[in-house]
């Protein structure tokens, strides 16, 4: 399973790049906005430090407007993925998108079905909202394992991108049921690891080296 780090931030990704666990990053327009400045510069950025896929999100609404902004966005870096809205302007967008040869994220994804139609129009990645979805208690990872098993069934080579993830335990399970892709925030990476036994064990080693060599 690749990681990707949810953000806009350079520090976090140039933190998360240091302990290896970076395949590629995604951001969205709340990301962006909290780093403030232009965000152009800072897609760019983004694009030149990473090495993996970097999904930059269009803000229009019809197709028309959609397609126009990837073509922009593409301009950013070969490695610029185009995060689509999942609607069904955005599925018009991605299929002539996917036609064009540019990838697609389609983002905003709380069903199998809404995936299974992101698949059909070419989408190179749907993005389940787990922790949305967990947060009006509904199951998020239900719908990445009904994802996983449609997907399974018909050949669909759409990546599975695990999105809106909140603690370790969405890692656990993406992983278990094969999930292609998880995009985290830095705070989980963090997370993930630590362990109190670890930090326990450590202590303990270093307090009888201490004693063995005085």
């Amino acid at each position: 399973m690749e990681f990707y780090l949810d953000t806009a931030n350079i520090d976090e990704i140039a933190a998360a790049r240091k302990l290896g666990l970076i395949d590629g990053v995604t951001t969205n327009p709340t990301l962006l906005s909290r780093e403030g400045g232009d965000w152009q510069a800072q897609a760019k950025k983004i694009c030149d430090l990473v090495d993996g896929p970097v999904s930059l999100e269009v803000v229009g609404t019809t197709a028309k407007e959609m397609v126009a902004e990837a073509e922009e966005l593409v301009n950013f870096g070969s490695n610029v993925v185009v995060k689509i809205p999942m609607i069904e302007e955005g599925l018009v967008a991605t299929k002539e998108l996917t036609a064009r040869g540019i990838k697609t994220n389609v983002t905003l994804v709380f069903s199998a079905m809404q995936a299974l139609l992101a698949a059909k129009a070419g989408a190179t990645y749907v993005s389940p909202f787990v922790g949305r979805l967990d947060a009006i208690g509904q199951n998020g990872m239900e719908v990445v394992s009904q994802i996983r098993t449609i997907f399974d069934n018909y050949g669909f080579r759409t990546n599975i991108l695990v999105a809106s993830v909140r603690h370790a335990g969405h890692v656990l399970d993406s992983a278990a049921l094969g999930a292609d892709v998880i995009t985290v925030p830095y705070s989980v990476i963090k997370q993930l690891a630590a362990h109190p036994l670890t930090d326990k064990g450590l202590a303990s080693f270093l307090a009888d080296w201490k004693k063995l060599t005085g």
